[in-house]
């Protein structure tokens, strides 16, 4: 169990938290929510020890061990990747070491052969024999294959290093799991493993995402920070979501009620308070009336956009005709002879573990990359705007918002591109912001209006949720649902890839391409989908 006592942080003059007192108990995965800025990832730093509190403390069962995912994906650069994911328990890798040591001596003495007979009696009790194969399994279970685990970290990449540190994170069975947007990064397959892992978790879990699929599947409490005071609401993040709503609707319920019978005891007052006869029954009102309070209902500071792609022009019945596109990049063949054709109701959805292979398919798609061989046509009456993965270039400019969008715009009067901009949550003095100070959501809002404010019927969104918070991802799923153009998008957030799409289009390793007309929790369950996590599994044992 971990608990935070009275705990207080002030930043400047600012209280990020005011005596929070919040318990979290064994057996439970809670689910850390609020908005950009509540403090969600702040609080995981207090509760792991790396950030000290203004005032109060945090407790920890004693005798529990903490572990929590680090953020610093160069920490580890000099170590192997089977031994960082070992060094998540810092005591058995300790022990490790120390054998190692002792057992490397020339002059092996009695001191030595008595403590070398303690640090194996504890090495014993820790599991340590089966250290090694369970960081593989953990390794594997994310995706990280076998010959990857004798690498150093430095060799592999950002992706793969994101998976390692989870992976440190999870070994060992910690009693206090703390983790900090543990999707990030992570494809759609390693997301699901990690959903199996939580779900069957027997400890206590505390996890900050913007994930709403991941929060419904392995919560059991959400823990909800607004105005520098956390509340706990049992189950998941969709009934967090239902029973918020419902107790502010209770409360303005009971304030209504509250104001009509203030008004009653009012008007009752005004009429006999100087009627000798009506005197007593007056003065019990007011005192009535003095005892109702209303409740204090404070907006939530949560803030959500209004995303609305609207097409200038109705799409026609001829979309876009792939045929045979093949790209090699590096000697590694990315796309092998793709053909597909897109109709005008498709809203497709690219998935894969190689999240390279999507990204530069979309580039050829928009005319940034020539394929090695292939060609691509798109139907004369389509307009396509494009969300890129990686979109520094676009803001590499002195340009304030408003300047920026309004060069993608053909109405070029301020006031209509403000519109835009205001729906994105950039309201008065935020247009003259300069693009170099943004942080990485408001440049992800910029690169929506600009989407919004092109008119076209055909969307290309390459990762677009990245950098964005709940509620920027809640109204750009709406926004999606809504759109009657065509849809062409990668996402790691399921619950986006389940409402949108109408088909999946799977690069599979060496760039051939599955294509099914389906819902995605349907193409996992799919017989074909299964064969494949079969035979992976089945070539990884045999590896093993």
């Amino acid at each position: 169990m971990i608990s935070a006592n009275n705990v207080t942080l002030r930043v400047g003059k600012k209280a990020l938290f005011e005596d929070v007192n919040i318990k979290f108990t064994e057996g439970n995965c809670y689910g850390m929510i609020g908005a950009n800025g509540a403090g969600k990832s702040t609080f995981l730093k207090i509760l792991s020890g790396q950030l000290e509190p203004t005032k109060g403390e945090v407790v920890i069962t004693p005798g529990e061990r903490l572990s929590f995912l680090q953020q610093d994906h160069y920490k580890y650069d000099e170590y192997l990747v089977l031994d960082t994911v070992i060094m998540g328990n810092a005591r058995l890798y300790e022990i490790m070491k120390e054998k190692e040591v002792i057992y490397a001596k020339e002059d092996f003495t009695d001191e030595d052969g008595i403590k070398a007979s303690e640090l194996e009696a504890e090495f014993a009790t820790m599991n340590g024999w089966e250290a090694e194969s369970d960081a593989a399994t953990l390794l594997n279970g994310l995706g990280i294959d076998t010959e990857l685990h004798y690498k150093y970290l430095k060799d592999l990449t950002g992706a793969e290093k994101v998976k390692v540190l989870l992976a440190q994170a999870l070994f060992g069975n910690p009693d206090i799991l703390l983790l900090d947007e543990p999707t990030n990064h992570l494809d759609l397959d390693a997301i699901a493993w990690l959903e199996e892992f939580l779900i069957n978790f027997e400890n206590t879990v505390i996890v900050v995402s913007h994930d709403r699929y991941f929060l419904n599947k392995v919560c059991t409490q959400i823990a909800d920070i607004d105005y520098g005071k956390i509340q706990l609401y049992a189950g998941n993040y969709d009934f967090w979501y239902e029973s918020s709503q419902l107790l502010i609707r209770q409360m303005k319920e009971a304030n209504k009620k509250k104001e009509e019978k203030i008004k009653e005891l009012q008007e009752f007052i005004s009429r006999f308070s100087a009627n000798a006869s009506k005197s007593k029954q007056a003065t019990s009102r007011k005192k009535a009336l003095e005892k109702i309070e209303l409740d204090e209902i404070k907006p939530s500071s949560r803030k959500y956009p209004y995303i609305d792609f609207r097409p200038k022009r109705e799409i026609g019945n001829e979309v876009l005709t792939v045929e045979g596109l093949s790209k090699t990049i590096d000697g590694e063949k990315i796309l092998d002879n793709i053909s597909f054709t897109l109709g005008h109701d498709d809203k497709v959805a690219f998935v894969g573990s190689n999240e390279l292979a999507k990204t530069v398919l979309f580039k050829i798609l928009i005319g940034e990359m020539e394929p090695d061989e292939g060609t691509y046509k798109w139907g004369i009456t389509t307009s396509q705007a494009y969300f890129p993965k990686d979109f520094g270039g676009e803001f590499d400019n002195d340009y304030t918002i408003t300047e920026w969008l309004t060069q993608y715009s053909d109405d070029k009067d301020a006031t209509y591109v403000r519109g835009f901009l205001g729906r994105m949550l950039f309201a008065g003095e935020d247009g003259v912001k300069r693009l170099k100070v943004l942080s990485g959501g408001e440049k992800v809002r910029c690169l929506l209006s600009k989407m919004m404010i092109s008119g076209a019927n055909v969307l290309l969104l390459d990762e677009p949720t990245n950098h964005l918070d709940m509620e920027s991802i809640t109204a750009l799923n709406n926004g999606m649902i809504k759109f009657p153009g065509v849809l062409l998008f990668t996402s790691r957030d399921h619950q986006i890839v389940q409402t949108t799409a109408n088909r999946i289009m799977e690069i599979v390793p060496g760039g051939k391409l599955i294509d099914k007309i389906t819902t995605y929790d349907e193409y996992l369950e799919s017989d074909e989908m299964a064969r494949k996590r079969y035979t992976y599994t089945v070539e990884t044992e045999d590896e093993d």
